[in-house]
């Protein structure tokens, strides 16, 4: 078992890594920007390092300042949570040249899932279904794009092969201005992501978000825990998540998850990832892996049972599942909302100091945040102050005790997107279950 491990993030998932490492007995050191001297954690942790000074590229990107910090703290182990360097091949492969473990998967895993291509490649020799398309990386002969695109059908969509979070795409809906879009987005990929490889795939029109959550470790084994439904989106960021998602067939859900952990044995996945395809007429298609931890986690641990930050703390540690497949079984359904420090009417953030706070309770209902009474919220950092969850027997109990969790939870001082979330579990299509990804810009009138 690891005995210390460096925690290499900020706010609620920094808080819940250090929570399970202290049931596993695992001594925690929290690094931390000059602006997150007072965060929850680290006030918690067993050790604390400041890193550097509040922007993200001077701290929480500063790969020697974070692998110091493990060295000069005698540590084994980063866990790097997720956003700023969790699916940084580089960073991995820094951590495991300097002798520590990294609890997420290896290097390489990380740059072949990184890369849409590749990844699509690899998905598609796993026999996992994959979107239409260019089947690589478009090149420079013109006419070859031009017949490619007529093959799979306007309308097609090009995205960076190095891209993600909604960045590097563009949907193309004639072939005038296919060729034109093509070099637009090359050179936003170029610009954005230091990599300009771009491909095409059929634009799905009205798909739902839904994705599946893994579990490998070194010794062979991979089981799935279900699936999610993430289409709650605002541009293409979640802003609700639930599990499972409403309206699957046992029978897809079983084969898609099945094919989802054969894939992780193919390419010797290890830790937790996290599977995302679209879903339209009752298909499946890949669009990413990701290689870590996702916001949503906790939404498949209320209907499993399963800790998933526990396994990739034991995973890493070199110890085989906890789990095998027939002893995962779904139990209801739970809604995440996210709670974000933004003006609910126009999303602008709202950093500010926490004058009052009271978390909601009862049945059911869950709480991940760093919150507390005169805490500041930063402005340097990622508007998510906090992720409410509830689960219920059905989809319905579980929505109605979200509403009620919603409606007493205060948290006065800044500005938060609580009614928001209020406005989308009283909305009768989100009740109703199955809307796509482009219903809650509809219904805000984005």
């Amino acid at each position: 078992m690891l005995e210390k491990i460096v925690i290499a993030n900020r706010g609620e998932i920094a808080l819940r890594i250090l929570r399970a490492c202290r049931e596993l007995g695992i001594r925690t050191v929290a690094i931390h920007s000059e602006a997150d001297r007072d965060l929850k954690h680290v006030r918690l942790a067993d050790e604390s390092v400041c890193i550097g000074p509040a922007a993200s590229s001077a701290s929480y990107l500063n790969v020697p300042a974070i692998i110091s910090a493990a060295e000069v703290c005698d540590a084994q182990a980063i866990h790097p949570g997720y956003g700023f360097l969790s699916e940084n091949a580089d960073f991995a492969e820094r951590v495991e040249q300097s002798g520590f473990v990294f609890i997420g998967p290896r290097p390489e895993t990380i740059r072949l899932m990184g890369d849409k291509i590749t990844a699509i490649e690899a998905m598609k020799t796993a026999g996992v279904p994959t979107v239409p398309g260019s089947d690589g990386p478009l090149d420079d002969n013109d006419e070859r794009t031009l017949q490619m695109a007529r093959q799979i059908g306007y309308p097609v969509i090009v995205k960076a092969a190095g891209g993600g979070g909604g960045r590097g795409m563009r949907v193309i809906r004639a072939e005038a201005s296919l060729l034109n879009a093509i070099s637009l987005t090359k050179a936003e990929a170029g610009a954005a992501f230091g990599n300009d490889t771009v491909y095409m795939e059929k634009f799905l029109e009205n798909p739902r978000h839904v994705e599946f959550q893994v579990l490998a470790d070194t010794h062979g084994n991979a089981i799935h825990l279900g699936e999610r439904d993430c289409s709650m989106q605002r541009r293409h960021q979640k802003v609700v998540e639930e599990a499972p998602a409403p309206g699957i067939d046992e029978a897809v859900r079983r084969r898609m998850g099945d094919s989802c952990a054969e894939a992780c044995q193919r390419i010797g996945y290890r830790g937790a990832g996290t599977f995302e395809f679209l879903f339209e007429n009752g298909e499946f298609y890949f669009i990413e892996m990701n290689t870590r931890v996702q916001v949503e986690h906790p939404v498949t641990e209320m209907i499993t049972g399963v800790d998933i930050v526990r396994e990739q703390l034991l995973i890493a540690s070199g110890e085989k599942l906890g789990y095998t497949q027939d002893q995962i079984a779904i139990r209801g359904h739970a809604v995440e909302c996210r709670i974000n420090a933004e003006d609910p009417n126009n999303f602008m953030p709202s950093p500010g100091d926490i004058s009052q706070l009271h978390l909601p309770g009862g049945p059911g209902i869950r709480v991940d945040t760093h919150l507390y009474n005169g805490y500041r919220v930063p402005p340097y950092y990622d508007s998510m102050i906090g992720k409410l969850i509830a689960h219920g027997e059905t989809r319905d109990v579980a929505i109605a005790r979200m509403r009620t969790a919603l409606s007493e939870m205060v948290i006065d001082g800044i500005k938060t997107n609580i009614p928001l979330q209020a406005r989308i579990m009283a909305d009768a299509n989100f009740q109703k279950g199955g809307m796509n990804i482009h219903y809650l810009e509809k219904m805000l009138g984005l």
